[in-house]
């Protein structure tokens, strides 16, 4: 185990300060603690430049309001507080977390007197998976929770509550040896796995979920992008478990996974391939900044 996330040093932006890593706390009675009214966002800075920064900070924006909450700070004024916060904990290569919650001023379920406050940290963290996983293809377990129905949640948040199912399946999944979960929707189709999106592949073509009851990540759509600019169809679709059997390829997209081989799913097998380590490629081109990447 590494270090504890509270002892890390550097600053963190906190409702417009930065303050010492160790004094970014909130009060106990949060409300975005007990009753789970809190979003967030995953991002990753290449060679100093946070990856689609305007994009993770207005979904931030939407998820909040699909909570009935008003993050407090415009999208340009969270974009300008990241470059701040990566220029002066000098990181280059990091994860940074922006996170949105409500406050102590009301206890119980109505909420709507708290303060809503907005922290952000960057910290350095590589790929969720190291290159020989990424290559090779992790294992994943079919978790017994499902992603739920989008009239009893706010599916298309990116909000800490929902992520509640996704902490149990992947501490079960890893204490059977897995890596991962995938997750299967309230109807029993393939959903995403418990952090990051899933695509499957045949005769050249990716077939990848309709993101209608689970986050439609930036990622996915980024890589979406890439494999039509390459001329690859993607088909957008309900996909049933038992299909899976037809599918020689498979991986997954996320901030934090990027895009990983996926070698086994609970009993059925794939073998990475040559659509997927493209896709690997062409994702680590476009992440990296413009002018960097045409000096390399």
């Amino acid at each position: 185990m590494g270090i504890s996330f509270d002892k890390i040093d550097g600053l963190i932006w906190y409702d417009g300060k930065l303050v010492p890593w160790a004094d970014a706390q909130l009060h106990v009675l949060s409300h975005g603690l007990h009753y789970g009214s809190c979003v967030f966002e995953g991002e990753r800075a290449y060679g100093g430049t946070i990856f689609k920064a305007t994009q993770h900070s207005e979904r931030l924006h939407r998820s909040a309001e699909y909570l009935d909450m008003q993050v407090p700070y415009s999208v340009a004024e969270i974009d300008a507080a990241k470059a701040v916060l990566l220029k002066k904990n000098e990181l280059t290569d990091c994860y940074v977390r922006a996170v949105a919650w409500r406050g102590s001023e009301m206890m119980g379920v109505s909420a709507q007197d708290t303060t809503v406050h907005l922290a952000i940290a960057a910290w350095q963290w590589p790929s969720y998976y190291d290159a020989e996983q990424r290559l090779k293809g992790i294992k994943l377990d079919l978790a017994e929770y499902r992603r739920p129905d989008p009239k009893t949640a706010p599916v298309k948040a990116k909000a800490a509550g929902l992520y509640m199912i996704c902490t149990i399946s992947k501490h079960k999944a890893e204490r059977k040896g897995y890596a991962d979960a995938l997750m299967l929707d309230w109807q029993g189709r393939i959903a995403e796995c418990t952090g990051a999106n899933i695509f499957l592949i045949k005769d050249g073509k990716i077939h990848t979920p309709i993101a209608d009851c689970f986050l439609d990540g930036i990622t996915r759509q980024t890589v979406i992008e890439l494999a039509r600019r390459r001329g690859i169809e993607v088909i957008e679709r309900r996909i049933m478990p038992d299909e899976m059997n037809d599918f020689p390829e498979c991986f997954i997209t996320g901030s934090a996974a990027e895009v990983t081989a996926v070698g086994e799913i609970a009993d059925w097998r794939f073998a990475p391939g040559k659509i997927t380590f493209q896709l690997m490629d062409d994702y680590t081109a476009e992440v990296q900044p413009k002018g960097k990447a045409a000096a390399a």
